[in-house]
């Protein structure tokens, strides 16, 4: 954008700019969906986790296969404090009731969000890495590893590894989740047993469930983490209202 230019609605933002003081600009980041989705899942997830983790501390074992062999587990787990657990408490039943119903709720708007992904062409737009994020890719490996963040025009888009992240995590991780959940489930297995086949018995798909689970927690936590490394009140504001601030171009050398 040219010095004095007004500021155009284009293709990949929708909404014109809004210049700022000091050289800032407001950009259009996150449609109401987008935003709506996003905070039903950081509820979702919170409950899931914590609801998953009172059901795991019925029997704190991992196993390969079909059946518990007691006596040699694949990986076992110390007592969860009770803050930690949805209810507070041992209770495998009030457990299994929260991780279901949230479970659906999660299902469901995830639905929701990747519909609207594809219906309003955000798909490719704002995640499928293009040429330019392919060529940039190894740089933005090295960004990473020193915390360099742009908060100038790039910060517009998402970078290269975030694509590959939010696609690795809509697409495989997040449906490995529903999967193995169901596979476990005796409603569906009378209708769907076969899920179980494929996963190779039902201790292998709670194994497996589990696995989803350590990477959507470490998912969150990654991502909280660079939410505040890279400017909470930014970040929040456009998770809240849509607008993201960015800050005048510098003349850093990223080399």
């Amino acid at each position: 954008m040219t010095e004095g230019s007004t500021p155009r609605a284009t293709d990949r933002t929708p909404v014109a700019d809004r210049p700022l003081a000091d050289g800032r600009v407001a950009v259009w980041r996150h449609p109401l969906w987008v935003r709506w989705t996003h905070w039903i899942n950081v509820v979702a997830v919170v409950v899931l986790v914590m609801s998953g983790l009172n059901i795991l501390m019925a029997h704190p074992h991992l196993y390969w296969g079909l059946r518990s062999t007691f006596a040699d587990p694949w990986l076992s787990f110390g007592a969860a404090p009770d803050w930690a657990m949805i209810p507070s408490g041992r209770d495998l039943a009030q457990g299994r009731r929260w991780h279901f119903f949230f479970a659906w709720i999660f299902v469901l708007n995830g639905l929701a969000y990747l519909i609207l992904l594809i219906a309003t062409r955000r798909l490719g737009r704002r995640l499928w890495p293009d040429q330019a994020d392919r060529k940039g890719f190894w740089l933005s490996v090295k960004d990473h590893a020193r915390f360099h963040f742009p908060k100038d025009d790039e910060a517009r888009r998402y970078n290269v590894l975030q694509k590959l992240t939010y696609l690795a995590m809509l697409f495989v991780i997040l449906p490995m989740m529903l999967v193995t959940g169901l596979s476990m489930s005796p409603g569906f297995n009378s209708i769907g047993g076969v899920l179980l086949d494929v996963m190779g018995g039902r201790q292998s798909a709670r194994t497996l469930h589990f696995l989803s689970a350590v990477a959507i927690a470490a998912f969150v936590v990654i991502h909280v983490g660079l939410v505040i490394w890279t400017g909470l009140v930014n970040n929040l504001r456009a998770m809240i209202t849509g607008w993201f601030v960015i800050e005048p171009s510098d003349t850093e050398d990223r080399s």
